[in-house]
């Protein structure tokens, strides 16, 4: 984008602000409760917070956070099994960086490094090739990792590898898919959503049509979003309108980026090397069907988890982080009894507080909240259960 003042422009963000207040008002709903509107995207989640958007709003609209970053959503088994393949003496172990640092059950992919493993930081799966092509004598595994959005490159990048005769590089594929999720949480009793904002960047490749099933089935509106300040309150304007006339339709507010059918050519990519797994396990979210892929067999070659010995054990999540439940919308970050002490960006104890996308990293950093005053209460709150008992 080659000028973003006209996206942060508060002038208009005033005006966007007026007018969903105006809406509210028509809604009945409103004076029951407020209206529950979920952004699925953590790049959504980071801007809310950095910009200040949900104290610009009405207090008859809660946003929810949902589980939209690929990050945060990877069980703490999965690591573990990344540190496995990072501590084999042959193997160079590639990852994009905000992986780096979420904890499994005993360390990070950060700590392996600083204890001898060869883990090295790219920013792209085409970076994770050329390791192999300069490392002939050495295995190459790269961690794949991301919804729709990075699905293509991790595709294109195998498919080169099969071009080149490539037999030292290999993924360790942890992909997933976004339409799978919105349905669990649709489908999840203790949520009472009203509608959502879609994900722009996975949009850019799989277009508008996917999301049709939750404006007709489940009749909530879908507005695609895009990531500044403006795109957000006029998407939650459109959400609100639709709320406000009685209509559920998906509707694209992030049209300079996003085009109905999506990008034709990545979903080719991704069609060909990938399928669908049975199921995939999410963190707080627990076993989604058909919620990740794998390769197909034609490209086993390539597969690391057809490769290598790999443990795939199940973890818990340490009981005093609630991942969990933020990430499916039940509690708001602070009210999470770890987060600001136990659990801060430079020492997470979850991954909600790693990923810049996370969104106890986002509140944390740009939440505006009181953490003297979050302790204070939660103290409080702790000394009148122990009274009771």
């Amino acid at each position: 984008m080659k000028f973003v003042d006209e996206f942060r422009d508060p002038v208009k963000a005033r005006v966007l602000v007026k007018q969903i207040e105006k809406l509210v008002q028509r809604i009945a709903l409103c004076r029951q409760r407020p209206l529950q509107l979920m952004e699925v995207c953590g790049g959504h989640t980071h801007s809310i917070f950095k910009y200040g958007i949900e104290q610009m709003l009405p207090d008859t609209i809660e946003l929810v956070h949902g589980p939209g970053c690929p990050v945060c959503v990877l069980p703490m088994g999965r690591v573990d099994d990344c540190v496995a393949l990072a501590q084999h003496p042959n193997i160079i172990f590639a990852t994009f960086g905000d992986a780096m640092r979420v904890p499994g059950s005993r360390k990070s992919l950060l700590q392996a490094k600083a204890e001898g493993a060869d883990v090295r930081l790219v920013y792209s799966p085409m970076d994770a090739l050329k390791l192999a092509r300069d490392n002939p004598t050495r295995e190459v595994v790269f961690f794949a990792l991301g919804f729709e959005t990075t699905m293509p490159s991790t595709a294109l990048t195998i498919l080169r590898a099969e071009a080149e005769d490539l037999r030292n590089f290999s993924v360790f594929c942890n992909h997933i898919t976004i339409i799978p999720t919105i349905k669990a949480i649709l489908d999840s009793p203790e949520l009472t959503l009203d509608g959502f904002l879609g994900p722009g960047h996975v949009s850019m490749v799989i277009g508008s049509e996917p999301y049709e099933f939750i404006a007709r089935h489940y009749r909530k509106p879908v507005v695609i979003s895009g990531f500044e300040p403006l795109d957000i309150l006029q998407s939650l304007w459109m959400v609100v309108k639709q709320l406000a006339e009685g209509r559920c339709e998906v509707e694209n507010q992030y049209q300079r980026v996003v085009p109905e059918a999506g990008n034709n050519a990545a979903l080719a990519a991704v069609q060909k090397v990938f399928q669908l797994r049975e199921f995939f396990e999410w963190r707080g979210l627990g076993s989604i069907d058909h919620s990740g892929v794998k390769l197909r067999d034609a490209y086993a070659r390539f597969d690391a988890e057809c490769k290598y010995p790999i443990p795939n054990l199940k973890i818990a999540d340490p009981k005093s982080c609630q991942c969990g439940e933020v990430l499916k919308g039940v509690i708001k970050p602070w009210q999470c009894k770890v987060f600001g002490t136990a659990c801060t960006p430079e020492m997470p104890l979850g991954s909600l507080m790693v990923s810049s996308e996370g969104a106890c990293a986002a509140v944390y950093n740009y939440g505006r909240i009181d953490l003297v005053d979050i302790l204070k209460k939660r103290e409080a709150a702790d000394a009148q259960r122990e009274h009771q008992t």
